[in-house]
């Protein structure tokens, strides 16, 4: 048995920042030296496993049951979401609903910051909440750039989008598990999550049509980006206050799409802005059956999704359930049993083998469905696709996996813990700091749900010695874990694939890092304000 030491240095900042060394030098080799995505996170993993081994004096056994565990949870759920999403999206453009999708959207508008606002933002927050995981943004990535949109400024406007939905999907799981992690309540948390995040939901319409266009195409869309902003900010926050998180994303995004829908039937903006500057392609007219058929895709994965989200289906597959024999739980030798905390607490990770209720089975089956109101498509047709989408994401699902190798040798090394208790030193201004925790937590695992699973018990025992509610601080690591889906290597390498730059990584990260962190320093500030009052 091996226990954790988070101070080998007997200096907690010395330690922490040896920790952190793996993941500077990833950004470095991405931002500074513009490697490719899959060299630098090869350095990364090299570095990360030096700093295990000799820093923290992690055993070879500890080390590669880590990078197995990393390994594993790559392929399985990961890497069966993102496949299976991307599958679904490659048969409703290959049997041409994407054609009338197209149509549909350019029915709405031939504007392309219109359209940013629909897909991008509003449909995007929708596939949020119903699947999360990344599903947004490789959709969403890809529909832009088949509208005529270039492909790194589709990839970066979609991943800054997901900024004002990303904290609560899919059906709020993070927020649900932040809850009970860190044991507070979970419609308290919602609340307090409405205080944090909601200025930033109100103005990243703004930003996604600023990004596209400047202020010319903020003085010239500013009715259709207002109504979005403030049906969009006012259903989510609505919902998390009287209801909780399960359906913040889904009905705000849906209540959004409504909303330009019938806003669209009265004004358009003056001048019609093309990426390129040319003319906007004139719509196909289709009937009401043609469209909702096509869109059909898109409404049975948020109807399998929200099936496979709800307690009852889920208390199927808990202990004592009716199919709890579906869950195979593998121990992960090294690690489970083997890896004590400072605190004693033995790790009890296992990877877990969900077959029927993952969410890529939800998505699976959501394909299958689709495939019969697709008639123009054959079996091999469906195969040959699949093949293709395997082929295309091939490269950004082995840099997620060399991600998760790294966060995980990370995380049971005792770095994790190092650099979030360097940071809960800083004494009462430490609620200035609790939202970079979360960026920090989800930089490494691409997850709001992970990182608050790390964190979010550090965040509760802070707030406890330094005399701020406990909520708050857990709601800072939500809301600073969600400014890091900009940037996380995870959502890049998603975004990459989906709209075939995979390799180029790095020009996705350059576009959008700075938003990621002028987000993080504003919820950094807001943090510290709210914190005068939470007390």
């Amino acid at each position: 048995m091996w226990t954790q030491d988070i101070d080998p240095f007997g200096n907690i900042w010395v330690s922490a920042v040896v920790a952190a060394a793996p993941i500077l030098i990833f950004l470095i080799c991405l931002v500074a030296f513009k490697l490719h995505g899959l060299i630098a996170a090869a350095i990364a993993v090299v570095a990360e496993i030096v700093v295990a081994a000799f820093a923290f004096q992690m055993p070879p056994g500890g080390i590669a049951g880590s990078a197995l565990f990393g390994l594993l949870t790559a392929i399985w759920p990961i890497a069966y979401i993102i496949v299976m999403a991307v599958w679904l999206y490659r048969l409703a453009v290959a049997s041409g609903h994407f054609d009338v999708i197209r149509a549909s959207i350019g029915g709405i508008s031939p504007d392309q910051r219109i359209q940013v606002l629909l897909i991008a933002f509003a449909f995007g927050a929708f596939l949020e909440g119903a699947a999360g995981f990344g599903v947004p943004i490789a959709i969403c990535a890809a529909l832009l750039v088949q509208l005529g949109f270039r492909p790194v400024k589709a990839a970066m406007i979609s991943l800054v989008a997901n900024a004002a939905a990303g904290a609560y999907g899919a059906i709020g799981i993070p927020v649900i598990i932040g809850a009970q992690v860190g044991g507070v309540d979970v419609l308290e948390l919602s609340r307090m999550l409405v205080l944090l995040i909601q200025p930033l939901a109100l103005i990243t319409p703004f930003l996604v049509v600023a990004i596209l266009d400047g202020w010319r195409g903020l003085r010239e869309t500013w009715p259709a980006t207002l109504v979005v902003s403030v049906v969009f900010s006012g259903v989510q926050a609505s919902v998390l206050w009287f209801l909780g998180p399960e359906l913040a994303d889904i009905g705000s995004g849906l209540a959004a799409m409504v909303a330009l829908f019938v806003l669209g039937r009265y004004w358009q903006p003056r001048r019609i802005f093309r990426e390129d500057g040319g003319a906007a392609p004139e719509p196909h007219r289709h009937s009401v059956r043609e469209i909702l058929v096509a869109w059909s895709p898109f409404y049975i994965l948020t109807g399998f999704i929200f099936v496979w989200s709800i307690p009852w289906f889920r208390d199927l597959f808990a202990s004592g359930g009716a199919l709890s024999g579906a869950v195979v739980s593998l121990p992960i030798p090294g690690v489970t049993g083997a890896i004590t905390t400072p605190a004693g607490e033995a790790i009890s990770n296992t990877w877990g083998f969900t077959p029927i209720n993952a969410t890529g089975t939800a998505i699976l089956l959501a394909v299958i469905v689709s495939f019969f109101t697709m008639p123009t498509l054959k079996l091999a047709d469906l195969f040959d696709e699949l093949m293709e989408t395997i082929r295309m994401l091939w490269g950004a699902l082995v840099l997620i996996a060399a991600i998760l190798v790294l966060a995980n040798i990370a995380n049971f090394s005792g770095g994790s813990a190092s650099i979030g208790t360097a940071l809960a030193e800083v004494g009462p201004i430490f609620p200035l700091f609790a939202p970079i925790i979360g960026w920090f937590g989800v930089f490494i695992t691409g997850s709001v749900v992970n990182n608050n699973t790390l964190f979010a018990q550090l965040q509760v025992a802070t707030a406890q010695r330094i005399g701020v509610d406990p909520v708050l601080l857990v709601a800072a690591n939500t809301a600073g874990g969600n400014t890091a889906k900009v940037i996380s290597p995870q959502s890049i390498a998603i975004a990459a694939g989906a709209v075939g730059l995979s390799g180029r990584e790095a020009e996705i990260l350059r576009a959008s890092i700075w938003y990621s962190l002028g987000m993080l320093a504003f919820t950094c500030v807001w943090t510290f304000v709210l914190s005068l009052v939470f007390t």
